[in-house]
């Protein structure tokens, strides 16, 4: 982990917001009214999908890709003006939330500002042209970090936004060089001691790729030196084969133990079950008590926790990326639920600083545990809501469920799960 990272960080939830798909206005002034509400989840911070201006050339879809940034210096005048999102973050910051916006710093539109003013800032294929080194990007060009007049271009301009928010989201982060963010994170300190780093570090699969074919790509132990919160992509592929059925839930928990014996104490992935990237939870789990459980198991994991806008009310549809597309407010409401977790969560993760996993194949039931100095909580959660005796770490006697108030019994070392989730908690 980075020297100055705040363990706080491991209490905490993230709520991501796509301007264009949060509001029928689509704007930054259109966001203010819903901030309560965001609060009310649990929410410590809104992260925005980038709010820079689109590029034209190339663009996918009517609307373009927010990914496509034509100029890192200004706002998507189509959201709002620079003035406007300064309004937006004060308002977000007198309910006691914290802003982080998304910086797009492996690559840019093929009609960016940056390409007029400094051709000498993009990666060349052999044939001399401007393109992207891997990947279905066609609506983008990667920048060239050997110059280093564009490490010095990248980090003031991450000085400048550094002064309104409090922390980046830094796309494909593991493409750009190390030691860029590492010198980015030393100049941003200057002028915001207190900023925070998220990493979206790529698939195991993509950086072994990347690697091989001679581009950079940072491993996730290295990535940590210079970042508070990396993505679990390096595990969300064994996640997601349990989630097809074509893996077994053990293989995914021993791949969470890996990490707690790989990282520092104090690593911090973000947790997810959804995101602007992958599928919505509700539309790969469509068993309801089933998804409970994927929701509670969700805040005691180790990390941060991240809620994409529209979890709360179980959309099924992903909203493009490049057309404008609303999620909906009338799917099943589980934001008290959400709350609960939270709280949970807030009350538990900054002391209980060990983690470690344990699964039930035949039943699909997940049982995680945390330890801290003076106390252990215990979750179990029942992935495909099925009813099953299984073993835990705790002393015989009854419990409080915390998430609804229910008493548990462990007996002979077992504890009954009927097929909802459980966590609750013992002192050491």
């Amino acid at each position: 982990m980075a020297d100055d990272t705040s363990a706080v960080l491991q209490e905490q939830v993230i709520y991501s917001v796509y301007v264009r798909a949060h509001t029928e206005e689509g704007t930054f002034l259109s966001i203010i009214p819903d901030l309560d509400r965001i609060r009310a989840l649990g929410a410590d911070w809104i992260w925005f999908l980038p709010i820079h201006p689109i590029g034209e050339k190339g663009k996918k879809g009517s609307l373009g890709c927010p990914y496509a940034n034509r100029d890192y210096r200004t706002t998507n005048p189509a959201y709002g003006s620079l003035e406007e999102f300064r309004f937006l973050c004060d308002e977000i910051h007198r309910r006691g939330m914290k802003v982080m916006i998304d910086v797009v710093y492996n690559h840019t539109s093929p009609d960016a500002v940056l390409l007029r003013e400094h051709p000498d800032f993009y990666y060349r294929d052999a044939a001399g042209k401007v393109g992207n080194k891997i990947g279905d990007w066609a609506d983008v060009i990667d920048l060239d970090y050997r110059s280093r007049a564009l490490w010095d271009y990248q980090i003031e301009s991450l000085r400048f936004w550094a002064s309104i928010v409090d922390g980046f989201r830094c796309d494909v982060a593991s493409f750009v060089p190390l030691d860029f963010w590492l010198a980015a994170r030393r100049a941003v300190a200057e002028v915001n001691p207190g900023c925070v780093w998220l990493a979206e570090t790529v698939h195991l699969s993509f950086g072994n790729f990347a690697r091989r074919e001679g581009f950079t790509s940072a491993r996730d132990s290295e990535a940590f030196d210079a970042f508070d919160i990396e993505y679990q992509y390096d595990v969300w592929e064994s996640f997601e084969r349990f989630l097809a059925g074509k893996g077994l839930l053990h293989e995914w928990t021993e791949q969470l133990n890996f990490q707690e014996a790989l990282y520092r104490e104090n690593y911090n992935k973000l947790r997810f079950l959804e995101n602007h990237d992958q599928p919505r939870i509700a539309s790969r789990v469509t068993d309801e008590r089933a998804r409970e459980n994927y929701t509670a198991m969700l805040f005691l994991l180790k990390g941060t926790t991240l809620l994409y806008a529209g979890q709360e009310y179980s959309c099924t549809h992903q909203p493009s990326l490049f057309e404008r597309e609303v999620f909906p407010r009338s799917g099943r409401d589980i934001s008290a639920r959400l709350a609960r977790l939270a709280a949970i969560k807030k009350e538990h993760a900054g002391r209980e600083t060990h983690f470690t996993a344990t699964a039930d194949d035949r039943h699909a039931i997940a049982v995680l545990e945390r330890f801290g100095p003076n106390s252990h909580t215990v979750g179990v959660f029942s992935l495909r809501a099925e009813s099953a005796a299984v073993a835990v770490d705790a002393p015989d006697g009854a419990y409080e469920n915390l998430i609804d108030g229910e008493t548990v019994i462990v007996k002979n070392g077992q504890v009954f799960c009927a097929g909802s989730p459980i966590i609750f908690t013992l002192a050491r």
